[in-house]
């Protein structure tokens, strides 16, 4: 099967919002946080760049999963040149020096609120390094050294820019870890560092198994879009995608889209209503792991 990233359709931008899974994940699980994320713009009561400074902090959780994926992509863009066995002390070693930068520059969540009194880099490292040999060991791993080389002009490794497509008309964002043809099957490959989620991660894969039927007009029944869990242990979720349930998931896109719709007073422009409207969750335990909760506190 012919992949390439010129392959990817384009689209001119527009000012209406597009619907991704996280987007709506974080819509469903606090509609003030919800609004902080994407229409920091629009509130009066605290300045746009106090929200957006909150906005970028990020968490252990988090950083551990960007390190992750920074080394993947790194790692999947030398087999393109060379495969030569990797040399796991060099490897690891990188990845210690990429956690010590990456730990350095950013503001973690747990130390802005002060449940910790510093981050730990040597700690995050140790579970990285937990979680790369998990992968470097993997049958997966071995399987793409294996069969997925061959054909590594088709390998599209996180795609530039924000993953926009449509789905149904709808504009949409989605965006594949690692997406590459093994004879005539489509594998998209996606990386989890935290719990599995069958719910969450069943529709991520439905997502990712659209996205190339949009834009590679593959049959449904050639596109394998599997979940990569990596700790504490390796293991993985497959799922086989129908056509059917690509026109299901096209018709829930709709329905969830029409309901972000109803939070904007000009849907055209993606004018938010007032921020009263975004209801401030109930789900008390969420608000612990929140960037925005000190706005929430006064």
């Amino acid at each position: 099967m012919r992949t390439e990233l010129n392959q990817i359709k384009r689209f001119s931008y527009t000012d209406i919002l597009g619907w991704s899974v996280s987007r709506y994940d974080k819509f469903q699980t606090c509609k003030r946080q919800y609004y902080y994320d994407y229409y920091a713009k629009h509130d009066q009561e605290f300045p746009k760049e106090k929200i957006e400074s909150l906005k970028k902090m990020t968490s252990i959780p988090l950083e551990i999963g960007n390190i992750f994926h920074d080394t993947v992509k790194i790692l999947l863009e030398r087999l393109l040149v060379s495969e030569k066995p990797v040399n796991n002390e060099k490897f690891l070693d990188y990845i210690h020096k990429m956690t010590e930068q990456y730990c350095k520059v950013k503001i973690f969540r747990e130390v802005y609120y002060k449940e910790k009194e510093k981050i730990e880099t040597d700690k995050i490292f140790e579970n990285l390094k937990n979680i790369a040999n998990n992968f470097i060991e993997s049958r997966r791993y071995q399987w793409i050294l294996k069969e997925a080389v061959s054909n590594k002009t088709g390998w599209i490794i996180e795609p530039p820019g924000y993953g926009e497509t449509r789905i149904n008309g709808i504009k949409a964002y989605c965006k594949v870890d690692f997406l590459f043809p093994v004879k005539e099957k489509l594998y998209i490959l996606d990386w989890k560092t935290g719990k599995p989620d069958e719910r969450k991660h069943k529709k991520q894969l439905v997502g990712y198994a659209t996205w190339a039927y949009f834009h590679f007009e593959a049959n449904p029944e050639n596109i394998h879009p599997i979940i990569v869990y990596l700790q504490p242990s390796f293991s993985e979720m497959e799922l086989s995608v129908k056509a059917e349930e690509i026109q299901q998931y096209s018709e829930a896109v709709k329905k969830e889209t029409e309901e972000l719709h109803s939070f904007c007073k000009d849907i055209g422009l993606n004018i938010p209503k007032e921020k009263e409207e975004f209801q401030k969750t109930e789900n008390l335990p969420v608000c612990r792991f929140c960037n925005y909760r000190e706005l929430c506190d006064r």
